[in-house]
């Protein structure tokens, strides 16, 4: 049981390191929650620093849910890796060391999924650059590749075996996802959600 209490503690506090704030700060001089959205994800990052530093933030989210997920693992511990891996998301949701302001959990959740389900992840990847390819907006891609991963779930399911846990964390973590894009899901509506020029 203890064991099990600290890899929850340390998958937070995975979660809540921020890395959208480290980068700003440390390579650029820059409190990014201070620009664009406010937000320490990587799309802010991107629309605030540029395409690197978007794709280092993006990428250090993207370990953050995948060490989460592998920490059952590390310790060796018969646990399931994706509860340990949404606390991971809801630390970067709501991080400790950003006093409890963080991202929308996008890339901290994809990177549960390549742990656990790699060709899911693959599968997911494809659909959110295929849908920011054709609307330029990432909100609207990570919404989608959202769904994408549910009816991926759900069709393996019904076509060779159910995968119980994967599905309810699959569910949980796109909700995640919905709620913390709520003001986009607005502006895409209103036709002012900002789009992305780097591709």
């Amino acid at each position: 049981m203890l064991k099990i209490v600290i890899i929850l503690i340390l998958a937070y506090l995975l979660g809540s390191i921020p890395s959208g704030l480290i980068v700003g700060k440390v390579f650029y001089k820059t409190d990014i929650r201070k620009h664009g959205s406010g937000n320490l994800g990587g799309t802010n990052t991107f629309r605030t620093l540029g395409v690197k530093a978007g794709f280092a933030v993006t990428l250090a989210d993207i370990l953050k849910g995948t060490l989460a997920a592998a920490l059952p693992t590390l310790f060796h511990l018969h646990m399931n890796p994706l509860l340990p891996g949404i606390v991971s998301a809801i630390g970067h949701m709501f991080p400790l060391f950003a006093g409890f302001r963080g991202g929308k959990a996008v890339a901290t959740s994809a990177g549960v999924v390549l742990f656990y389900a790699p060709i899911l992840f693959i599968t997911v990847l494809v659909a959110f650059f295929i849908s920011l390819f054709i609307s330029k907006y990432v909100s609207l891609s990570s919404m989608i590749a959202g769904i994408v991963a549910i009816l991926y779930v759900i069709i393996s399911g019904l076509v060779q075996k159910w995968d119980i846990p994967l599905l309810i964390a699959i569910i949980l973590l796109v909700t995640f996802i919905f709620y913390r894009h709520r003001a986009n899901i607005k502006r895409i509506m209103n036709k002012t959600e900002p789009k992305i020029k780097w591709l």
